[in-house]
């Protein structure tokens, strides 16, 4: 049957660690990821599990990047730096 018995004949992984999304979801012999659909270009999302998708979304990590926008938005994305100038240089412009 499927009970004790078939239990010590389970003992190969179908499923490995994905590069993109780190979970164990990585099909070896489909080469394809369950969670994230690696290598697919696109992410795997369905609305059908919202909950899914708000555990994975935009600002659950640490948003390195995303995090500082908002502050260099208001300044209007300044890229020079003009703390080092000289008042004649600051009366020429």
């Amino acid at each position: 049957g499927k009970g004790t018995g078939s239990f010590g004949k389970r003992r190969n992984k179908t499923h490995t660690l994905c590069v993109r999304c780190g979970r164990r979801s990585f099909h070896l012999q489909k080469s394809r990821c369950s969670a994230c659909a690696f290598p697919a270009a696109r992410k795997r999302t369905y609305n059908w599990s919202v909950k899914a998708i708000r555990r994975k979304t935009i600002g659950t990590g640490r948003m390195r990047y995303l995090r500082h926008v908002p502050c260099r938005f208001k300044m209007g994305f300044r890229e020079d730096d003009h703390s080092h100038d000289t008042p004649a240089k600051i009366l020429r412009r």
